[in-house]
């Protein structure tokens, strides 16, 4: 089980479809289909070497995120780069889930989403104010971060890769 987590209103749910229509990440994804904010959550099935199972929290559940953690192996965390007031409550949000003890061994994925917009930060913008490179120091978890636009699917190919690394056996 991967969990997407993140902000209300960050691009979680326009990813999913992104990532389904696009299987290599290369592919023009067209106009981007309306969405509404999750309430509750959404399960999306994805077949990457095989099948992996994406369960998307909305944003407005964070306070009950760790109720799903237990069955976590992988988790992507979306942060939207267009949004300079989100940024403090983002970073609360990706420090708290970083130290949860049922996600230690989880690898994590950081989604800059949103940089098809004008006014969006740049990635060593984002990288300075969330103080990336002290938190993957002081990070139990192998964490990745990449930069993605669920709406014109920039990065998706990055995120595609990411998912497979995740699957590799360690063995």
């Amino acid at each position: 089980m991967y969990l997407l987590l993140g902000a209300s209103g960050v691009g979680k749910t326009l990813l999913l479809p992104a990532q389904l229509c696009s299987k290599d990440g290369s592919r023009e994804l067209g106009e981007p289909p309306p969405t509404l904010p999750t309430v509750g959550t959404n399960l999306t099935d994805l077949l990457i070497q095989k099948k992996i199972t994406i369960r998307e929290l909305g944003g407005c559940m964070g306070p009950i995120w760790p109720s799903y953690y237990g069955d976590c192996s992988s988790v992507l965390f979306m942060i939207d780069a267009a949004n300079p007031t989100q940024i403090s409550s983002s970073c609360i949000q990706l420090l708290s889930l970083l130290s949860a003890e049922q996600l230690a061994s989880a690898s994590v994925l950081i989604l800059f989403n949103k940089i098809d917009l004008p006014c969006y930060m740049s990635l060593v913008e984002m990288k300075s104010l969330f103080r990336i490179q002290d938190i993957i120091s002081c990070a139990n978890q192998p964490i990745t971060v990449v930069e993605t636009s669920a709406r014109d699917g920039t990065g998706l190919s990055d995120v595609l890769q990411w998912l497979r690394s995740t699957l590799k056996d360690p063995s």
